[in-house]
């Protein structure tokens, strides 16, 4: 299984609680072609578990994650588009896969969450946040359309005119002000943030898991049901925008901490 200098780490209780952890702390828990990779074999891994009765996403270090690998978009940029949909074809497969598990998923979420991460929060059936934690949106700040879900997690979450907002502003929220969009279901203080978490996903771990996957499955068949082919119009529509002018400057720019003027080409 995944072994200690790999992105994530997967562990599972005898209580049936898989416990998913984002282990890249000194970076920010970046979203790279390895972690995308990853995540999508250990929700793999999840679907082939013997008694599986929840699923605990949290991370490790001060932030949940900063998003987007952006430094190693800036060493490829001309073999960005097909870099894009390499790494897309793994996370959005695992993604959707994510949204499809038959058991509960909380999330459990500290200091940042930006861009693809906070679509992948979403997505949970549950978010507890630190009350100090901060969601945003950074795509368009780069030049980029958004991937990971977004469209589709945050407009069930917040609701189509709030999610499309958030990203096309890149707005930054605070706890406070995601919970009361609905991104976040709960706020509790930085120091009850993992027990609090934690004690969520045992309760739902020993709870009705055949009830609960059903109730999941209805619920996603009536709000998402071309969920797999929005992913994929996501994955392609950013892979042709990373090619653009004004995304290839500004990520040079982010990469040197100045400011890019758009042209809008």
């Amino acid at each position: 299984m995944q072994t200690q200098n790999q992105p994530i780490r997967l562990a599972t209780s005898p209580s049936g609680l898989a416990t998913m952890t984002f282990a890249q702390p000194v970076r920010g828990n970046p979203i790279g072609g390895e972690f995308c990779r990853q995540f999508k074999e250990t929700i793999d891994i999840l679907y082939a578990t013997p008694g599986l009765r929840a699923v605990l996403i949290r991370a490790e270090g001060k932030n949940f994650s900063f998003g987007g690998d952006v430094k190693s978009f800036a060493t490829s940029v001309d073999d960005l588009p097909g870099k894009i949909r390499q790494w897309t074809g793994d996370l959005h497969m695992g993604l959707a896969r994510t949204l499809h598990l038959p058991v509960p998923v909380v999330a459990e979420v500290q200091g940042w969450a930006m861009g693809g991460a906070v679509a992948l929060l979403a997505g949970a059936d549950f978010v507890i946040a630190g009350e100090s934690s901060r969601f945003g949106s950074a795509f368009a700040q780069i030049g980029f359309s958004c991937d990971s879900g977004t469209s589709v997690t945050l407009s069930m979450r917040m609701g189509a005119a709030r999610a499309k907002r958030f990203t096309l502003l890149a707005e930054v929220l605070s706890s406070t002000d995601a919970k009361a969009c609905g991104l976040v279901d709960e706020v509790v203080a930085d120091e009850e943030l993992e027990s609090r978490a934690r004690a969520l996903a045992e309760r739902l771990a020993a709870g009705p898991t055949m009830a609960y996957g059903e109730i999941k499955r209805l619920f996603l068949r009536a709000g998402t049901s071309q969920l797999e082919s929005q992913l994929e119009d996501e994955a392609q529509t950013l892979a042709r925008i990373s090619s653009t002018t004004d995304a290839k400057g500004a990520v040079a720019a982010f990469i040197d901490k100045r400011k890019y003027v758009f042209t809008g080409s």
